[in-house]
């Protein structure tokens, strides 16, 4: 049997309110497979885009053990989850998260020239063309529409190549034509790069497009069922 590319094992997360400390997480546990396209769904405040952060060692779990590509990220430093996270995931936000003071192709190029690879511009190229912006590689994202920088967004995820790509909420900020054309391109992306994607989403028609779904409430796996659309 293929081992997972993500085990969480009873992970919770607590964090510090103004009533004191509040429970995100409460003991959450499961396995994402190679080339699995996983959604987390549940209401606002249920602990998805926290789960998030958490499996992207944005934010370290309170307790319990995460482990990646074989990795135990439970006991890394930030410096020791940053290198593993540029080496191994992409990670698209839904407030895009560009640098200003940098052109489309810089802020696509970023990641290759912090990992230091010769051709990364090049690549950078590559994927602003396969996002459709091939044109745009010298405007900044105040020169661009939320769904240009979106774009720009899903090439720099995966412009490394990832083998984990996660992406929270990434159509939130657009209206739904938009939104739509960027979820096409995220799925092909995937399906070119072959990584494992993990989608927070509260749109049932995106949780439909998965393998499988999560859905979360109160901090607590709800329910974890093959998507209708995958059966």
């Amino acid at each position: 049997m293929t081992d997972p590319v993500m085990r969480l094992k009873d992970l919770t997360l607590s964090l510090d309110g103004n009533a004191g400390m509040v429970e995100i997480l409460k003991g959450i546990s499961f396995d994402v497979m190679q080339g699995e396209t996983l959604g987390l769904t549940g209401a606002s405040g249920s602990g998805k885009s926290s789960l998030l952060m958490v499996m992207g060692g944005l934010e370290r779990a309170s307790s319990g053990l995460i482990s990646a590509l074989g990795h135990d990220l439970t006991p890394m430093g930030e410096d020791a989850l940053a290198r593993f996270r540029r080496d191994n995931m992409g990670v698209v936000f839904q407030s895009f998260h560009l640098i200003p003071t940098m052109t489309a192709l810089e802020n696509v190029a970023l990641p290759l020239e912090l990992a230091g690879e010769a051709d990364a511009f090049g690549r950078a190229a590559t994927e602003l063309e396969a996002v459709g912006l091939g044109d745009r590689g010298n405007h900044y994202p105040s020169q661009m529409s939320g769904g240009e920088q979106q774009r720009v967004a899903l090439a720099r995820a995966v412009v490394g190549r990832p083998k984990i790509l996660l992406a929270d909420e990434p159509t939130g900020n657009l209206d739904a034509a938009t939104g739509e054309l960027v979820m096409d391109l995220l799925f092909d992306l995937r399906d070119r790069t072959g990584a494992t994607l993990i989608l927070v989403t509260h749109a049932s028609e995106l949780a439909a497009r998965c393998d499988r779904v999560i859905q979360l409430r109160d901090g607590l796996v709800l329910s974890d069922n093959v998507a209708v659309a995958a059966q």
